[in-house]
């Protein structure tokens, strides 16, 4: 008895020839194993979203292909060890618009868990600390063939202290002590001394568009990100590291805004090499511990803008 051939409901004309920017799946979750050269492996459990446009003459997009292309690059990489992970989701976006050949566009995007070892700031201990890496790909077909821009992020957790708050606790200090001391010890007092404020966990994210002949590590965001706030943090503390951590914390106090700034800066100092072109987004959010609100910041701009922004910065100091 031979196969039945089922029908293809999908290539019919749809009822309202409307055309689709994202029609796919998400939340495919595959395990990853990436080979290193003399360093441990990287263990990832990613979850994809895989997607590509639909035209207004049809009525469903074959969605099994997008699956399907996901595992196909996967097994490849398990095999080869040899892509990076803005490069593997390039990859699936080829065979996405390879298998829909309707579609004229096709994104995919990936986020894991990602595990690194960190030690305490006095003791030394060692922990396990998990961040987010993320990874995108968009590609377009045109007459002249598929044009492809890949992305490479990173999610980090770290604390940060409100200079306001702080700034207001040293005037109170201020007017305390001098009911009992003169204005010059005062302030000796007032610069051997840390202030208190209230704290807030911070998220700070940035996504790099990555060249097709450039690297840009994740590890390497991942350490701007924690660089940026007042202090990071740590799964693992003794007493020590706990003062250490909150000392050195309300001695650098950020704004929400200082966190952008200062990935911007460390971005444009740390990549010199990338093209004017290249696309950067900056983003922190802190989780306030004194509002229910959370406040927010974001820089989108291109490599060149930044640039032009820092040099200013430059020129004026």
């Amino acid at each position: 008895m031979g196969l039945v051939c089922f029908p293809d409901t999908q290539d019919n004309i749809p009822s309202i020839p409307v055309h689709l920017t994202r029609v796919g799946v998400t939340g495919v979750k595959k395990l990853l194993k990436i080979e290193r050269d003399n360093r441990r492996p990287i263990i990832l459990l990613p979850t994809f979203d895989a997607f590509v446009d639909l035209p207004s003459r049809q009525r469903g997009i074959h969605m099994s292909r997008n699956p399907e292309a996901i595992s196909d690059v996967l097994e490849e990489v398990v095999e080869n060890s040899a892509l990076e992970l803005e490069s593997l989701c390039a990859e699936i976006v080829n065979r996405l618009l390879n298998k829909h050949r309707y579609a004229r566009r096709a994104e995919v995007s990936m986020k894991s868990d990602f595990m690194f070892m960190k030690k305490s700031p006095v003791t030394g201990r060692k922990s396990q600390e998990m961040t987010k890496i993320m990874a995108d790909a968009i590609g377009y077909r045109d007459d002249d063939g598929i044009m492809i821009r890949k992305m490479i992020g990173a999610e980090v957790v770290g604390m940060t202290v409100c200079p306001c708050a702080q700034e207001s606790v040293k005037e109170t200090s201020r007017q305390k002590l001098m009911e009992f001391l003169d204005e010059e010890t005062v302030e000796r007092v007032l610069d051997c001394v840390s202030f208190a404020s209230h704290n807030q966990r911070g998220r700070g994210m940035i996504m790099i568009e990555v060249p097709e002949d450039q690297t840009i590590r994740a590890e390497n965001l991942i350490r701007i990100i924690e660089d940026s706030m007042s202090s990071p943090v740590y799964e693992l503390l003794k007493r020590p590291d706990e003062n250490a951590v909150v000392v050195n914390a309300h001695e650098n106090p950020m704004f929400v805004e200082d966190c952008v700034r200062n990935m911007v800066h460390r971005i444009v100092s740390e990549y010199p090499h990338l093209p004017d072109d290249t696309i950067v987004t900056v983003r922190q959010i802190n989780e306030e511990s004194i509002h229910r609100h959370n406040a927010f910041a974001e820089k989108v701009a291109t490599m060149g803008e930044l640039r032009y922004e820092i040099e200013e910065l430059n020129n004026r100091s």
